[in-house]
């Protein structure tokens, strides 16, 4: 008698199961992001993955012309000090450099004031930058301004 009542009692859940939106198991959307990067840098290609596998849709456009992508850089608020090699736009924010994709969520969620997140230079270790064999640099993640005044978002 009681597998009885067990079976009817876990069809009832499973068809209930059934009558939820799909929305209630489904991952969220990927986010929109736009990144502007050498055609010919391989750690962008590596970092661009980075962010893909951790819930961004990067819209890729190879800028081949090192002045160009210096002019856009410029146009989106990036101080030269604070420079990597490859910008990313996403909501409000600017993105320089190899910056990790759980910290670019994090921002998006608080919404500081602030232009955006860098981590300066090309880290070994940083998303992109991994070297095997060769164990991870300690960096700071910059949530910067467009005068570059910066704060430490974080270190890894």
């Amino acid at each position: 008698m009681t597998d009885r009542r067990q079976f009817i009692a876990l069809a009832g859940l499973a068809t209930a199961g059934l009558l939820l939106p799909r929305r209630l198991f489904a991952t969220p959307d990927p986010i929109a992001m736009t990144v502007y990067k050498s055609p010919t840098c391989g750690c962008c290609v590596k970092w661009v993955d980075h962010v893909k596998a951790n819930g961004f849709d990067p819209k890729v456009i190879d800028v081949a012309d090192a002045t160009r992508l210096d002019e856009i850089k410029t146009t989106s608020g990036i101080p030269g000090a604070l420079r990597s090699c490859h910008l990313a736009l996403v909501g409000a924010y600017a993105v320089e450099g190899h910056v990790p994709a759980d910290l670019i969520h994090k921002m998006l969620r608080e919404k500081p004031q602030a232009r955006g997140l860098t981590v300066p230079g090309m880290v070994t270790g940083s998303p992109g930058m991994e070297v095997p064999g060769r164990a991870a640099d300690k960096y700071d993640v910059l949530l910067f301004q467009r005068d570059g005044k910066t704060t430490v978002y974080a270190a890894r």
